[in-house]
C-alpha cells in the first residue's frame, strides 16, 4: 500500500466513512502521490479542538460551514462530533439553520455592498431572522458561527458588522480567529471529501 492510501484510509478512518471511499479528487490526490494529503489530515483533525472553542461549539461550527457548504459526509461527521460533544438536536438544528439563513442574508448584503447605491439600502431587506433574537447557541456563538459563514461566502459587509458585534460582546480576537481558521479547514476538507 503507498503512503498516500494510507494517509487516505486514515483520513477517511477518523471522518468515520469507509476506507475503500473514493471520488475524483482522492483519486487525483492518490494517484499523484500527493504530499499534501498529511497536511489535509492534520488540518481536518486540528478542527476538531481550539484553544479557544469547546469541543461541541467546533464541532458545531463544523455542522455550519459543512451545511453550507452542501458536504453530506462532512455534516454527518460533524453532527454526530457534536452530539458526543454535548450538544443536543436543537443546538445542532439551529447550526444548519444558521447556514441557511446566512446564505441568503449573505446573497442580499453583498448585493448592497456591491452596488453601493443608497436607494437599496433604503430599502427593506423583508428577511426574517427571529432566530438571532433568542439562538439555544446563545447570542455570542450564533454571531461567531454567523462570521464564519459570512467569511465562507465572502460577505465583506456581513463579515464586519459580525466581527464588530462580537468585539462590542467581549469577545476575543483569538476566539474570532480560531472560528474562521475552523470554517476555511472544514471547506478545505469538503473540496476532497464529498
Amino acid at each position: 500500500m503507498s503512503e498516500s492510501t494510507e494517509v487516505i484510509k486514515e483520513l477517511l478512518e477518523s471522518i468515520n466513512i469507509d476506507n475503500g471511499y473514493r471520488n475524483v479528487s482522492l483519486d487525483l490526490l492518490e494517484k499523484g502521490e500527493s504530499r499534501y494529503l498529511r497536511d489535509l489530515k492534520v488540518n481536518f483533525n486540528s478542527t476538531l479542538s481550539s484553544e479557544y472553542l469547546t469541543a461541541k461549539e467546533a464541532g458545531l461550527l463544523g455542522v455550519s460551514i459543512a451545511v453550507n457548504n452542501l458536504n453530506k459526509p462532512l455534516t454527518e461527521f460533524y453532527s454526530l462530533f457534536s452530539e458526543k460533544s454535548g450538544a443536543t438536536a436543537e443546538e445542532i438544528a439551529e447550526a444548519a439553520a444558521c447556514a441557511s439563513l446566512l446564505s441568503s442574508n449573505n446573497v442580499f448584503y453583498r448585493f448592497r455592498h456591491f452596488t453601493r447605491k443608497d436607494k437599496y439600502a433604503q430599502i427593506p431587506a423583508r428577511i426574517r431572522m427571529q432566530i438571532m433574537m433568542k439562538p439555544v447557541t446563545g447570542k455570542e456563538f450564533f454571531e461567531l458561527m454567523s462570521l464564519a459563514v459570512s467569511a465562507v461566502n465572502g460577505c465583506e459587509m456581513c463579515v464586519n458588522a459580525h466581527e464588530d458585534s462580537l468585539i462590542k460582546m467581549g469577545t476575543k480576537e483569538e476566539r474570532i480567529f480560531d472560528a474562521v481558521r475552523i470554517a476555511s479547514l472544514v471547506t478545505a476538507t469538503g473540496k476532497v471529501i464529498y
